[in-house]
């Protein structure tokens, strides 16, 4: 790849000096070498920097001095993106995972119901069911012993991981389910009661707009009465839970290990680090940001940055932190353990 390609990924011009250079592949910055490329965009891999063979690197302008005489320096306004970019054109099966059988159409093994319609350019690997009235568009991929059940509709360029499950569902186009990712069993609903707790009857779906990406063993409730939505360009991690009737807005960052409880509303742009929990009926605002391991309560301003157990803003609970630990330090110094009584 050239370095007018490279910088036009950038959005920027490309310096008339260097347009000779080229590269044939990316790499670390510990194990590029001088035909491949690189980026550095965090202080702590200065010393890396320092080292690097690499002949061109992705940098912004603060680190561009850092580059060492043997590796040209490109300062672009976003070096990860920017290198998220040529990573893909580099490598481009892997954005999007294939048939894990190396096959086109509709392979020996699968299982695909008379009444099923999928469009032409459609790849269904060995031990795939399609249930009766499912529609599939375009240059899908139905991974390998994967279940799509009845009357669900999948949009065009999709990859349905292997082992996946697919119930009561309406997904969009360029969704990606990696494996072993369920959507749209029963939701945990049950009237509770003396003798015996009487299961309510889970009738809604689960509605997964365009560009939706859920990591591995997710799992995703269909709707009680009303649906279970994911909003356009939501990316999941692996092993978060999403219990029914919750609305993810478009957008989204949720992390592994996250569960939201039922019929919560996460609003455009938001973020939930590592281990969230998320309390039923409430609303995060949009461009919010929960703190890893946080517990979140009641609801959330829109543009708040909040952490903690119960989650709280990040100033106040800094500021409860600061006085614990003071408190503690204290207290140990009058005489090392607390009373037990």
């Amino acid at each position: 790849m050239g370095l007018a390609e490279i910088a036009a990924l950038a959005g920027i011009e490309p310096p008339v000096t260097e347009l000779s250079i080229s590269v044939d592949g990316v790499a670390s910055l510990e194990e590029a070498g001088p035909r491949d490329l690189s980026y550095m965009d965090n202080a702590r891999y200065l010393g890396a920097l320092a080292a690097t063979r690499a002949g061109l690197c992705l940098v912004s302008a603060r680190f561009a001095p850092k580059v060492p005489s043997g590796t040209v320096a490109l300062v672009v306004p976003e070096p990860y993106r920017t290198y998220a970019a040529v990573l893909g054109r580099f490598h481009p099966d892997a954005l999007r995972p294939g048939s894990v059988f190396g096959a086109s159409g509709i392979s020996p093994g699968s299982s695909v119901h008379p009444s099923a319609r999928l469009e032409s350019g459609v790849t269904v690997d060995p031990g795939a069911v399609i249930g009766p009235g499912t529609e599939i568009g375009r240059g899908s991929v139905i991974g390998a012993g994967a279940v799509v059940g009845p009357g669900c509709r999948i949009g065009r360029d999709c990859s349905i991981g292997p082992q996946v499950s697919v119930l009561n569902a309406l997904i969009g186009d360029r969704v990606t389910l990696h494996p072993g990712v369920r959507i749209g069993q029963d939701g945990f609903g049950y009237a509770l009661g003396r003798g015996r707790h009487l299961k309510v009857a889970q009738i809604g779906r689960v509605v997964i707009q365009d560009d939706v990406e859920i990591g591995a063993n997710t799992t995703v409730d269909r709707g009680a009465t009303r649906d279970t939505v994911i909003g356009e360009g939501t990316k999941i991690d692996n092993l978060v839970q999403i219990a029914h009737n919750v609305v993810i807005g478009r957008h989204c960052i949720i992390v592994s290990q996250t569960g939201i409880s039922g019929s919560a509303t996460l609003e455009d742009y938001v973020v939930l680090a590592g281990q969230v929990g998320v309390v039923g009926h409430l609303r995060i605002g949009a461009g919010s940001q929960i703190a890893g391991s946080s517990n979140v309560n009641k609801d959330v301003p829109p543009g708040s940055r909040w952490g903690g157990t119960p989650a709280k803003p990040v100033r106040e609970w800094f500021r409860e932190m600061t006085t614990l630990k003071t408190l503690a330090a204290r207290r140990g110094g009058q005489g090392g353990e607390p009373d037990a009584s």
